[in-house]
């Protein structure tokens, strides 16, 4: 068994808000179009895994639920959907260059954390979202800064 890893998410609140996710309980986490955040989706996560959901270009940008990996990666549908905006023409039913995962809702954090509060605190302001130029929609979180949101 592999060693639990944990991830952060981001969706624009106006999108797919944590209300969406508490509500659906679970869903598929498609339309990642970034070649480094596909391998964390692809390569990186494994069921079982701890989940930040980060709502982004928020009032204010914040973590604001906690959720679960609920499955192994499959080929992300939207990529064949030549009706989607996220259709990848490069993408093939033999060859889909893009990957998701389902998401298991788990929690709303009581607080958000905002991404202010995140840069200010001295055990937080190493995370990858606190970075300058940070964009990735999914991205690693170390063990401890999960917790951070969890206790």
């Amino acid at each position: 068994m592999k060693e639990k890893k944990y991830w952060l998410v981001k969706s624009e609140e106006g999108c797919y808000s944590i209300d969406d996710f508490k509500e659906d309980k679970m869903t598929s986490w498609t339309e990642v179009r970034n070649f480094q955040a596909r391998n964390f989706i692809r390569d990186g996560m494994q069921k079982g895994d701890g989940v930040l959901f980060y709502h982004s270009n928020g009032n204010p940008n914040a973590v604001v639920g906690i959720g679960k990996i609920a499955s192994g990666a499959y080929p992300d549908p939207t990529a064949l959907d030549a009706k989607s905006k996220y259709y990848d023409p490069k993408s093939t039913k033999e060859k889909v260059r893009w990957c998701a995962r389902d998401i298991a809702f788990v929690k709303k954090i009581k607080k958000p954390v905002s991404l202010m509060e995140i840069k200010r605190d001295l055990s937080l302001k190493n995370m990858m979202v606190a970075q300058v130029g940070s964009r990735l929609s999914v991205q690693p979180v170390l063990e401890r800064h999960f917790h951070f949101f969890t206790k």
